[in-house]
């Protein structure tokens, strides 16, 4: 019992100095170099000229990432050096990435939640002026539109985004290199294009006019591109076992694409949906000339004939009538609705546990 006691004790008392001394070595080799790099910068623009947030940022990454080499090559040679300097210009770029995402989230919530009310979610502009404070009327037309535009979009475009995966990966007909070209130019279509394709075969044709129905069509043309080369990627991290072992069974291929395939690649099929839905829910131009908009609540089936409005649409009015408080709210009130239909469809995609009998 001592015996083992004392051995416990040494084994922790060894992790202890060895967190300590990878403490030290980190602090040495990025936490010195750190301080030394926003000292210098600091002396150089106020002895020089240099002035500017993102020069001051610039030079001192620069001399971060000259002291880090150094710091390392003093200590344990040329080749450390050399990997920690690439770890410590990808930790850069990595965070110059998510920099301007968590600055413009923050601008969002820190504008909007502040004039954030409960009419916000339960009124509509019917009858409000639009030189009224953001107090009053509301954004309950745009939710229900942008909802239902979605929706529509999403169920006219997963059928044939998923298929089209299907053919270019598991089918590969001949007409596969032409689909694909196809797809990847329709990936680069800008989506004010979309929007005038719509405008011109189904808004001055069968549709009868603008309508909710018209604004899903023109997002279902930006978010099919999206689906179906995700849904191609993930097609391609399906186990070629698994196909080979159901046509060894006997199993046709359509049976074994629908029944083995797209079941194993669910997950992936629904971040696939997820990417569509993040690529199309911001878009404006399309619903310009298509929802065009309207003040009072239009439900899914009265879309299908009638002017609707949506959140994206809805901000953009408010931003051009000079009501930027209701536009701002507005635009964090988008933000949440998507972060909401992310969750929900993570939930669903969610592979349920079996119950052990």
């Amino acid at each position: 019992m001592n015996a083992a006691h004392a051995t416990h004790a040494t084994d922790h008392t060894t992790a202890r100095r060895s967190t300590r001394g990878s403490i030290r070595r980190s602090f040495g080799e990025f936490g010195l170099p750190a301080a030394a790099a926003l000292t210098a910068t600091l002396l150089l623009f106020l002895v020089t000229p240099l002035d500017g947030a993102f020069g001051f940022v610039f030079i001192g990454a620069l001399l971060f990432l000259f002291g880090v080499f150094v710091a390392v090559y003093r200590t344990q040679g040329r080749m450390h050096a050399f990997d920690r300097l690439a770890s410590a210009a990808v930790s850069l770029a990595a965070l110059a990435a998510i920099t301007p995402l968590v600055l413009m989230i923050g601008t969002v919530v820190a504008r909007g939640l502040a004039h954030v009310s409960f009419n916000l979610i339960s009124e509509t502009l019917e009858g409000v002026d639009p030189s009224a404070p953001a107090t009053q009327g509301g954004a309950l037309h745009a939710i229900v539109g942008t909802l239902t535009q979605v929706l529509y979009a999403t169920a006219v475009c997963v059928p044939f985004g998923i298929a089209t995966a299907i053919y270019l990966h598991e089918i590969r007909g001949r007409l596969s290199t032409v689909v694909r070209v196809l797809v990847d130019a329709m990936s680069g279509v800008p989506s004010i294009v979309a929007g005038l394709f719509i405008y011109a075969v189904w808004v001055l044709g069968p549709g009868g006019g603008f309508s909710g129905f018209a604004a899903s069509l023109s997002l279902a043309i930006l978010m099919l591109p999206t689906v179906a080369r995700t849904t191609e990627e993930m097609l391609k991290l399906v186990d070629p076992s698994l196909r080979e072992a159901s046509l060894a069974l006997g199993s046709s291929q359509w049976r074994t694409v629908l029944l083995v395939v797209l079941p194993t690649a669910r997950t992936g099929i629904v971040t696939a949906v997820i990417l569509g839905i993040a690529r199309i829910a911001g878009e404006t131009a399309p619903l310009l000339m298509t929802a065009f908009g309207n003040d009072r609540v239009v439900g899914p089936f009265g879309s299908l004939s009638e002017p609707q409005s949506a959140l994206p649409l809805f901000i953009f009015q408010q931003f051009a009538q000079d009501q930027r408080d209701r536009a701002w709210a507005a635009a964090l009130l988008l933000i949440a609705l998507v972060l909401a239909l992310f969750i929900l469809a993570r939930v669903i995609a969610r592979p349920r546990k079996r119950r052990s009998s």
